[in-house]
């Protein structure tokens, strides 16, 4: 086998992987990597049912909450690039698995904190932690799977969101109600913090299962390890088809040559085994790092590297200051409803007229127990989302991965500009409904479009750094949000539905996906 390989005789990866066979190991690996990106979902919004119910124990105002809402997304702009970095040189796996349990642990740890700043210093380590497991999770599914199944299983990960968006208010309904209420001089142990604990939990359990499965083989081919990656092939060969292993019809893999590998030319060393505790093989991966960054910023990379940043800035900017505040917009209508039961006001006049009331007396009227019809328009929101989540994968070959971003984007920028005209919960309920499944069917999309769109050795890098465009957007977005609700809330709502806009119109330049064989 190492002969054969030496002499470039080698089977080609796509076609190593298409005798692999599709079957219980891919649909396993779907399942966890769906749990993953469901997993991301909770981490990121929990913060959103937190705020309600944690708002008198910390006597937040609009701009604490707004602040506490943008922590996170601090985080994840600090930690998307970083955990790119380390998952393009370490491994998918490894970093995959580090992530998700820093994620659970710094949750944990927040929901038994005491104050409001350290409460917002652990979800700001859970926020950079969540980060790098949403960054890697499409990459690593995608590199499992061979072109004919590619898009269509990376585009059922929509689903898995959806149904995280559908199960946090059912776990937030069923906790926060609860009737826990522990104080003591120096610590306090309510409901909503057996939510956070609750929300963490996923988080460690998924990391101790991602270990029993293999680093993605065409991540160790593209890191000069050729017999590993077969070794990988072979017992995905034996879980499909349950033949043995030594049945697999491929005896050796034909490994590309990586120009761009600093590693390659300096070392024998395979990047991958590459020590940060001895200086000269740290100054390697450095190199190699700064390296793959200098090639996303030159052709033919530059480019697309360019639009995606720019797409998920607009996108992610919107989604999730919107998504996150859902739960307050309608905790707020609750309130106004019950001070004017017979009225009709836009959210804006909602928000003003709730905070102008409420200003000065935090601990006697907020302090209310959440609605039971806040929890369950936020659990309808998930719900709006489920045909959305069946059209993209069972259309995605047919219409193309293009389409659904460009429709989803266009139409959600017409949802948010439609925000300021609503007069009741009713009509906010339904447009929230809309921009929700609309705008999530969006950054799914974008995730399965930058499968293909970059090499191995730059795929995670480039989706990090997207998404730390993207992050940066939103912790904007959610101050501009805390700070501008209660007075001009006209100008977030023509903010983000501009960038929607924007982000829709540069959907218009990227190339049809989905294909062929992954670089």
């Amino acid at each position: 086998m190492g002969l054969d390989f030496i002499e470039g005789q080698g089977e080609d990866f796509e076609k190593a992987l298409e005798s692999t066979g599709f079957g219980k190991f891919h649909f396993a690996l779907l399942t966890l990597c769906g749990l993953i990106y469901m997993d991301t979902a909770i981490s990121i919004t929990v913060i959103s049912f937190v705020l309600p119910s944690a708002e008198c124990d910390f006597e937040m105002s609009s701009s604490d909450k707004g602040l506490l809402t943008a922590v996170p997304m601090l985080g994840m702009l600090i930690g998307s690039y970083f955990w790119g970095c380390l998952a393009d040189t370490r491994g998918r796996k490894i970093v995959l698995i580090w992530a998700l349990l820093m994620d659970g642990t710094c949750g944990i740890v927040s929901a038994i904190s005491q104050s409001y700043f350290l409460f917002m210093f652990f979800r700001l380590l859970s926020g950079f932690a969540i980060a790098g497991a949403m960054g890697i999770c499409f990459p690593y599914l995608g590199e499992f799977q061979p072109s004919k199944y590619r898009e269509t299983i990376l585009c059922w990960m929509e689903l898995f969101w959806t149904v995280g968006v559908i199960v946090l208010p059912g776990i937030a309904w069923i906790i926060i109600p609860l009737d826990i209420n522990y104080v003591s001089t120096n610590f306090f142990f309510k409901s909503w913090n057996l939510f956070v604990i609750v929300s963490s939990l996923p988080s460690i359990l998924l990391g101790i299962w991602l270990c029993f499965f293999p680093e993605s083989p065409k991540f160790l081919l593209e890191c000069g390890e050729p017999d590993e990656a077969l070794e990988v092939l072979r017992n995905i060969y034996n879980s499909n088809t349950g033949d043995t292993r030594g049945n697999y019809p491929i005896r050796s893999l034909r490994e590309k040559v990586r120009t761009l590998s600093v590693v390659s030319t300096q070392s024998t060393k395979s990047v991958r085994s590459l020590r940060i505790r001895k200086p000269k093989e740290l100054k390697l991966l450095l190199q190699e790092i700064w390296a793959q960054t200098k090639a996303l910023m030159k052709p033919p990379h530059a480019k697309y590297t360019i639009i995606t940043c720019l797409i998920q800035f607009g996108l992610t900017s919107s989604y999730y200051t919107l998504m996150i505040w859902f739960p307050e917009l309608f905790y707020r209508f609750e309130e106004y409803e019950t001070l004017h039961p017979e009225g009709h006001a836009s959210v804006c006049e909602v928000s003003q007229i709730v905070s102008n009331a409420t200003a000065g007396h935090v601990k006697a009227i907020e302090c209310e127990p959440i609605a039971d019809s806040v929890y369950l328009h936020t659990l309808i929101i998930g719900l709006a989302c489920i045909p959305t989540s069946f059209w993209l994968p069972l259309c995605v070959h047919r219409l193309g991965a293009k389409f659904f971003l460009i429709f989803s984007l266009l139409v959600a920028a017409g949802v948010t500009f439609g925000l300021y005209f609503v007069n009741s919960s009713l009509t906010n309920l339904i447009l929230s409904c809309i921009f929700e499944a609309l705008t999530s069917l969006g950054i799914s999309t974008v995730y399965c479009v930058m499968v293909d769109l970059f090499p191995t050795n730059l795929r995670v890098m480039a989706a990090a750094l997207s998404l730390t465009f993207g992050r940066g957007g939103a912790l904007l977005g959610n101050l501009l949000f805390g700070m501008l609700i209660d007075e001009v809330c006209v100008v977030p709502i023509v903010l983000f539905g501009g960038l929607l806009v924007g982000s829709g119109l540069l959907c218009f330049l990227l190339p049809n996906t989905g294909k062929g064989a992954l670089d």
